[in-house]
């Protein structure tokens, strides 16, 4: 009998002739999304506000059930900093940059060689109160300017488009990525949509829709249930414009190639079956840079939490999570992080294995690593251990460097270096063109070597090539934002798809972003919300959620008392 709370029943999938209805309602509600002005739009969001903080509790006691979660644990907690929060923020930045007619100041923009850098956090002496020291700038493609809001300025022109509507194939693993994803198709690409939920967490869905309730009510949203005949019917009907998918290049390369051999073979003569535009977010193997330097006692210890937090968290199911923890071989303290790290790992409690091919996946990479370690107490079969494959080579072709660890494993990978300079000379390069993807990395430096390092560090956060850059904190942190972009680094054609096109999120509506660049102190104090020893984290995200809703001066002490607790 397993231990975890046992997950709410499925839900039907949807017929085929309510998805032609429900699409036929969308295609009525398309000139009204499209007429309808910045001001009234932030209205909408507004009210959606309201309605998602009268559902979030059920809607985080729903996700728990899903992930096997007990109330009251630490994987609750996460369900409001990952679920109701980011939501909740999401609604917030787009309805103020809406009633900024789709130009919300900027706090400062400057150039680098050329290229434009906007910074989007912090935007008010609130921000910087609660998040001190972090700051998120986003690079602008280069030759283009900082420009905001595009569709916002062609309408006001009178050069708007028709719009259009797009299905959402929602992603499994966190319940706000199918709401976020839906609130960009409409706030920044004009359209309308249908989120088809994932068969994996699809009984949050009922609670989206009452969360969105507005949006739906007005006829610019709606939603459906089921499989692969649902999300077929949906990507295919005449009367969809555009796909936006979060999930795996396999699912993407399916819906756009087609399966099978016959897939293949179009993906070969670069035919696709469909010729519709599609944005997809499809994971990455996301590597951790440690850059040597002298570490103190303490801050090995806090970076080795942070380090096993950031493959623990969602039991492993992030498209942002760790999977290569990458470190200079002649680095003093190296030996004794790793052992750390290890510590961190095995100390943490294991967690229900929720998505259905979780344990094939463990098999196949522990098969093609047999001197792996395994760590943590394994007291149900629906969980797995957190598993660790050290020494993993740095050729092309290394398994694990080229395939998503779908669970809570991650690799130890060694560089040739004996000081920072020599280690970011040779990270930078195996982090662009040895492991797959270009969603997300994360560099840990301290500052007395960043210091040291000067020009040469800058350079090396320049010649980056991922969406997502989170320096001395967890790339979670891009995506919680919501100022900042979420989405591969651009140019991945649909042959050679890796972690995607297009981003999301990107609250201040910046119309050409390369990557954004969160930084934090080398240690932040109190704990961090995504350290998954957090103590209080439950009682953060609810306060959280609520301040995002209507934030206030007077809530911050509050929220620094419940942070002081984790």
């Amino acid at each position: 009998m397993s231990s975890f709370p046992a997950p709410p029943p499925p839900i039907d999938p949807t017929p085929i002739a309510e998805l032609d209805r429900k699409l036929a309602r969308l295609a009525e509600g398309r000139p009204k999304w499209v007429a309808l002005s910045a001001a009234d739009r932030a209205r909408l969001l507004r009210a959606c506000m309201l309605t998602t903080a009268a559902v979030a509790d059920e809607w985080a006691a729903t996700a728990c059930r899903i992930k096997g979660y007990q109330p009251g644990s630490n994987g609750h907690g996460e369900e409001y900093l990952g679920g109701t929060l980011a939501v909740m923020r999401n609604l917030r930045l787009f309805a103020e940059a809406l009633e900024a007619g789709g130009q919300p100041k900027l706090p400062r923009t400057w150039q680098r060689d050329g290229q434009w850098i906007a910074r989007v956090f912090p935007q008010s002496m609130l921000d910087g109160a609660l998040f001190t020291g972090i700051t998120c700038d986003i690079w602008i493609e280069p030759g283009k300017e900082p420009t905001q809001g595009a569709i916002y300025r062609d309408k006001r022109a009178g050069k708007g488009g028709d719009g259009g509507i797009s299905v959402v194939l929602g992603a499994g693993n966190q319940s706000s990525i199918p709401p976020m994803d839906v609130l960009y198709k409409l706030v920044v690409d004009d359209e309308v949509c249908i989120l088809k939920m994932n068969p994996v967490n699809e009984q949050v869905g009922p609670i989206i829709e009452t969360a969105l309730r507005p949006l739906v009510d007005a006829g610019f949203l709606e939603l459906a249930y089921g499989g692969i005949e649902q999300g077929q019917h949906l990507t295919d009907h005449a009367l969809v414009t555009s796909i936006h998918i979060t999930g795996s290049d396999r699912a993407h390369d399916a819906i756009i190639w087609g399966p099978g051999d016959a897939g293949l073979q179009r993906k070969k003569d670069g035919t696709p079956r469909l010729d519709k535009h599609i944005t997809s977010e499809l994971g990455c193997v996301s590597p951790v840079l440690i850059v040597p330097g002298d570490w103190k006692p303490a801050e090995l210890d806090y970076h080795a939490r942070q380090t096993a937090s950031m493959l623990a968290y969602n039991c492993g199911f992030n498209c942002n999570g760790a999977r290569i923890i990458v470190t200079a071989s002649g680095w003093p303290q190296r030996e004794r992080f790793l052992t750390l790290v290890k510590e961190k790992l095995a100390a943490t409690p294991t967690r229900k294995a929720y998505y259905p091919a979780a344990k094939a996946t463990w098999e196949r990479f522990t098969e093609q690593y047999p001197e792996h370690t395994t760590l943590g107490e394994v007291t149900d079969d629906s969980a797995l251990p957190w598993t660790v494959l050290e020494n993993v080579g740095t050729d092309e072709g290394e398994y694990a460097l080229g395939n998503e660890p779908w669970c809570g494993i991650f690799s130890f990978v060694e560089l040739p270096a004996t000081d920072a300079a020599e280690f970011l000379a040779k990270a930078v390069p195996f982090a662009n063109d040895r492991c797959w993807g270009t969603l997300s990395i994360n560099v840990i430096v301290d500052p007395r070597t960043e210091k040291a390092l000067g020009e040469t560090f800058e350079q090396a956060v320049a010649d980056l090539r991922y969406g997502g850059i989170s320096i001395n904190c967890w790339t979670g942190l891009n995506y919680g934002l919501v100022n900042a972009t979420w989405g591969a680094f651009p140019g991945h054609p649909l042959d050679d798809i890796e972690s995607g096109q297009g981003v999301v999120h990107n609250g201040l509506l910046l119309d050409h972003p390369q990557k954004s660049v969160v930084r934090a102190p080398f240690v932040m104090k109190p704990t961090p919300a995504w350290f998954t020893d957090h103590k209080n984290n439950l009682a953060l995200g609810k306060a959280m959620t609520k301040f995002e809703g209507n934030p206030s001066w007077l809530k911050v002490p509050g929220i620094a008392l419940t942070a002081l607790k984790g």
